[in-house]
């Protein structure tokens, strides 16, 4: 879209129609094909700036509408979580320890936040925007998270105010919607240290830079390669495993899933459907048959 417009009237709509699919479908300065998932968000962009234009008169009509002799079709997204990105228990450990290594002040005040994401299963954008008043922090034993907002690394072009980050509701959610999320003793500690460490802002939020900043999502990504570094070996470090911040949710949905959580209360912890972890975790959760198999047999009393 940023590139030479073309008349939002063209008079060869097919051809135009045809130009824009191959464009949303690859990489305009490598000419390299798009991942499927990253297409389809290009896509639904493009699609609405032409709903866009038609609603303001700058269309006569959406040329979308009815089309679909497309010349090109992105090949379907995998949308289940390949195993090789998500850390068991012990490797978490070894990360976090790592993340707090990273730095003299950085990495000690990401530790939690990377906590959040794998004890809490928060997103990024909800781990960076948890405050004190969300929290409930006993000095022993299980705690509750109450996500309301998360702070999505819009950008300044994007946002109203011109701030890069733009605070929302919860994905898929109505507005004021609070996620509940019980926390095991191990966040509640992380969270506790961090708070007699650094304690919230005057405004109750627990994570910022040490300028008083919202972190960038490249901030978490820089912290967790060097992380990595020091907690896997070479081999390791040269695989998917844990290299998005991302992963951290998924390894700490899939720790709820095998440890025998049933899959409706993951989900609502999760924010998700039923549907969409079954569909995402499916990979993750298989090979448990003897787990299941032992259940059922304690069930029938053999």
């Amino acid at each position: 879209m940023r590139g030479p417009a073309r008349p939002s009237d063209d008079r060869r709509p097919r051809r135009t129609l045809r130009a824009a699919w191959r464009g949303a479908a690859q990489r305009p300065e490598r000419r390299r094909p798009l991942k499927p998932e990253y297409y389809r968000r290009r896509w639904r962009g493009f699609y609405g700036a032409l709903k866009y234009a038609a609603r303001e008169k700058q269309l006569s009509a959406d040329p979308l509408d009815g089309a679909s002799d497309r010349d090109w079709k992105p090949p379907e997204v995998v949308h289940a979580v390949d195993r090789r990105r998500v850390p068991n228990p012990k490797q978490v450990g070894a990360l976090l320890e790592a993340v707090r290594k990273v730095g003299r002040t950085q990495g000690p005040r990401l530790v939690a936040v990377f906590g959040c994401m794998y004890y809490g299963m928060l997103r990024p954008s909800e781990a960076v925007n948890v405050r004190k008043d969300d929290c409930t922090l006993p000095a022993s034993g299980w705690g509750l998270l109450e996500v309301r907002e998360v702070k999505s690394a819009a950008g300044k072009q994007w946002t109203d105010d011109g701030d890069v980050h733009e605070t929302r509701g919860l994905k898929g959610r109505p507005v004021d919607t609070v996620r509940p999320v019980p926390i095991p003793p191990e966040l509640v500690e992380l969270l506790r240290a961090h708070l007699d460490e650094y304690g919230p802002r005057p405004d109750g939020w627990l994570f910022r830079t040490y300028k008083d900043g919202v972190y960038q999502p490249s901030t978490l990504w820089r912290v967790l390669d060097m992380a990595r570094g020091k907690a896997f070996t070479a081999t390791q470090a040269k695989t998917p495993l844990a290299r998005k911040p991302y992963d951290f949710r998924h390894a700490g949905v899939s720790w709820r899933l095998n440890s025998g959580v049933p899959p409706t209360q993951v989900a609502e912890w999760a924010g998700h459907s039923v549907e969409v972890v079954l569909k995402i975790y499916a990979k993750v959760i298989a090979g448990q048959d003897r787990v299941w198999e032992g259940l059922i047999d304690d069930a029938l009393g053999d």
